[in-house]
């Protein structure tokens, strides 16, 4: 909903796989246009029962080519129909999808379930609460090459693994993640002087680990550093960089689990910006927006193994959206406990996350939920979204047919009033999508409306956003819940959705 962030909304999708071989459509002057088949997705980790549906094509499209061929070089493992995998035994193995002789592979790694989950129907999200839910692993190395890491010219791949040797730039993993609370994990090893740096994308946070000086720290302002005098050159530590909504958190851990440090940090948000401001000692940490990165400030660094993992795999209700669902940006501290989100997730005593994006349209949100719901069991999965864009029936549509066939429940609130008015048009279109598809949400807009309308803002719900002359040409609005609307839209939801919040005996 976010629109003063509209300029750092860049269209996220995730790099695809691709294998060039054959020939495709002929150019002028007879020179041949590859064909290759492109899948969205080129590793997946999953339990024995999961399923989980990928989109592939091949290009150049052409009206004469065949349909595309799966198959699974070990069905023990996973079996793979018209692009759905499903696991069948622990182990490893690589789906091939070939058009012709152009082909591209999918990695697949299965475990077992654990006797936690044994019993289960395997599609009720209540079956494991604790476990976490890895959503990548790699080992990249010589043997192992993935399309997703963008080595932009500072890396290459060895037989220990991923080498970085140049402080030109950062190693993306391009893939992105907005889960309020998420961890990613590297395994490395460095030289005794070198400096290593993990952040994200937008570098609004940056880890540092400097083993000249053996310091671990939070590049915030100022520093936040722990000393780590086990640090050595040559020996293999995991770096950890949590996300914990307004919590980050910076850990070393010995490989051999011996020693241990961390450093944390929070995000101390303003409520307001300008003279709207209601926090005039706000801290900013930052969120991790929008893709975890690595690299060098100097000396070289190898990094053999990147994990991205959800505290759960399996949850009551996963929580998607933009700014509005991410509070932790924008909330003081001291009044977090009370954002809408905050507020649901402890109604429902814990058994749900939320994952937000500021400034996203509902193209960028599909982008994640594709990257993060099918590693995660959720009964239902509430969306709210946005004045920014692309709210169209087709793609509305779409994104809960996709929540649908992960096997949860689609939620589709209005979106809450603002000072602009936008969200009425918007509304419109998301109530013609709930009506068609027989779906539940919450009035948000009838929550923050004066008149109970859902036209006009009480503005006394929201905060205010008061920016200079030379930012957004001078912007000031009435736009983020703040507490009092945080708590109109809650209780909207405890109204318009009761089945959400019903004990179902395993919560």
């Amino acid at each position: 909903m976010r629109k003063l962030l509209l300029l750092c909304c860049l269209a996220l999708a995730a790099l695809p796989a691709t294998v060039s071989c054959g020939k495709g459509e002929e150019k002028p002057g007879g020179e041949d246009t590859p064909l290759t088949v492109k899948v969205e997705h080129d590793y997946f980790s999953l339990t024995v029962g999961d399923k989980v549906t990928v989109r592939a094509k091949a290009e150049p499209a052409s009206a004469d080519l065949p349909a595309l061929t799966w198959t699974s070089r070990d069905p023990r493992v996973a079996t793979v129909s018209d692009g759905t995998i499903e696991a069948v035994g622990p182990g490893e193995t690589t789906i091939v999808v070939s058009c012709r002789q152009a082909s591209a592979q999918i990695a697949v790694v299965v475990k077992e379930k654990e006797s936690s989950e044994e019993g289960g129907s395997g599609t009720e999200p209540d079956d494991d609460l604790e476990g976490p839910a890895t959503l990548f692993n790699a080992t990249p190395d010589r043997k192992h090459i993935f399309s997703d890491f963008l080595l932009n010219g500072i890396a290459q791949y060895t037989d220990a693994g991923l080498l970085v040797s140049s402080p030109a730039g950062m190693v993306r993993l391009n893939r992105f993640y907005a889960l309020a609370q998420r961890r990613v994990r590297y395994r490395i090893s460095a030289e005794k002087d070198a400096v290593c740096l993990f952040q994200s994308s937008e570098k609004d946070i940056t880890v540092r680990l400097d083993y000249r000086n053996k310091k671990l720290s939070i590049l915030t302002s100022p520093e936040t550093s722990v000393d780590v005098p086990f640090l050595l050159e040559d020996k293999d530590f995991d770096v950890e960089v949590v996300h914990d909504y307004q919590k980050a958190t910076a850990r070393l851990i010995d490989a051999e689990k011996k020693d241990s440090a961390e450093v944390s940090a929070v995000n101390d948000g303003g409520g307001g910006y300008g003279q709207g401001v209601v926090n005039d000692r706000s801290f900013s940490v930052g969120l991790g927006h929008d893709y975890f990165c690595f690299g060098i400030d100097r000396g070289a660094m190898t990094v053999k193994r990147v994990t991205v993992e959800a505290p759960r795999r399996a949850v009551r209700l996963l929580i998607y959206g933009d700014s509005i669902t991410e509070p932790e940006g924008y909330y003081p501290t001291s009044l977090f406990p009370q954002a809408w989100t905050q507020l649901i997730i402890k109604e429902l005593d814990g058994n749900a996350i939320s994952s937000g994006r500021g400034g996203y349209t509902i193209n960028e949100v599909q982008n994640y939920i594709r990257n993060e719901l099918p590693f995660i069991k959720a009964k239902y999965v509430m969306v709210t979204i946005g004045t920014n864009g692309g709210n169209t029936e087709q793609n509305l549509r779409e994104l809960m047919q996709f929540i649908r066939n992960r096997g949860a429940i689609p939620i589709l609130n209005n979106i809450p009033s603002n000072e602009s008015g936008t969200q009425v048009s918007v509304n419109e279109v998301i109530d013609r999508v709930r009506r068609a598809m027989e779906l539940q949400g919450a009035r948000f807009d009838l929550a923050t409306s004066l008149a109970g309308d859902g036209k006009e803002v009480d503005k006394s719900m929201m905060f205010w956003e008061n920016y200079p002359p030379e930012i957004y040409g001078g912007w000031q609005v009435w736009h983020h819940p703040n507490e009092k609307g945080s708590k109109a839209m809650f209780e909207q939801a405890l109204k318009d959705l009761p089945e959400l919040f019903e004990s179902t005996g395993n919560d």
